[in-house]
C-alpha cells in the first residue's frame, strides 16, 4: 500500500496529504496518484474541502502565453480497463485574455467517444457551486474562440458519443498540492459519486 493511500485512510488533512505529494517527483506522483480507488479519491476530495481556494492560475500559472496549452494528467474512477482510466484535461487561456480557460480531454477514448470540450471558470457568486470547489470544468459550455494550434476540431458536447458521456456535466475542481487537483464529476446538479485526480505536467 502507497504512503499516499495509507494517509488517506488515515484521514489525514490535505496540508499532510500536500506536504507528500509535493515532496515526490512528478512521475512519483503520477504513481502514487494511480493506486487510488474511487473510495480514495472520495476522501481526498472530501479532505480538499479545506485547502486554500483554486484558481485558474492554477492550470494555466501567470506567464503563460495565450492560447498555448497546459497539460493535466489524470486518472478517474470509473469502472472501466485500467488503460481507459488515464487522460490528459488540457488548459488554454483564450485570446481574448477573459476570466475563463478553455480546454478539452485527450487520451484513448477520443478518437470514438470525442474530445469533450469545456470551458472553466470561477464559481464564486453562485453558493452552492462554490461549496463544491471554486473552479468548475463546464460542459455546458464550449470554446466560442480560437484554440491552441494543433487542437481537435471544436465540437458541442451534444454530438456524437461524446453526448453520453459530457453532454450536461460539470465537473468541480479542489487544489491539493502544488500540482495536484480533485474533482468530482456533476450530471445537471446532481453528484455522480465519480472522481478523478489532475496532477500538472512540468512545463516543457
Amino acid at each position: 500500500m502507497s504512503e499516499l493511500i495509507q494517509l488517506l485512510r488515515q484521514n489525514a488533512p490535505v496540508a499532510r496529504l500536500a506536504e507528500y505529494l509535493d515532496g515526490l517527483t512528478h512521475d512519483e506522483r503520477l504513481r502514487a496518484l494511480s493506486t487510488t480507488t474511487r473510495a480514495d479519491q472520495r476522501s481526498l476530495y472530501a479532505a480538499a474541502s479545506h485547502a486554500p481556494p483554486i484558481t485558474l492560475d492554477f492550470f494555466v500559472p501567470d506567464g503563460t502565453p495565450r492560447r498555448v496549452a497546459v497539460h493535466h494528467q489524470g486518472r478517474n474512477s470509473l469502472p472501466l480497463p485500467s488503460p481507459f482510466r488515464f487522460f490528459e484535461k488540457r488548459f488554454a487561456r483564450p485570446e481574448d485574455g477573459g476570466a475563463r480557460l478553455f480546454g478539452y480531454n485527450e487520451g484513448l477514448t477520443r478518437s470514438w467517444i470525442g474530445p469533450g470540450f469545456f470551458v472553466a471558470v470561477p464559481t464564486a457568486g453562485n453558493l452552492a457551486w462554490q461549496e463544491r470547489g471554486a473552479v468548475v470544468i463546464d460542459y455546458f459550455q464550449v470554446p466560442d474562440g480560437l484554440v491552441p494550434d494543433g487542437w481537435p476540431q471544436v465540437v458541442p458536447n451534444s454530438k456524437g458519443l461524446q453526448a453520453f458521456v459530457y453532454n450536461g456535466t460539470r465537473d468541480f475542481m479542489r487544489r491539493v498540492s502544488k500540482d495536484v487537483s480533485i474533482g468530482a464529476a456533476f450530471k445537471g446538479e446532481k453528484a455522480l459519486d465519480h472522481y478523478f485526480t489532475l496532477c500538472r505536467a512540468p512545463s516543457v
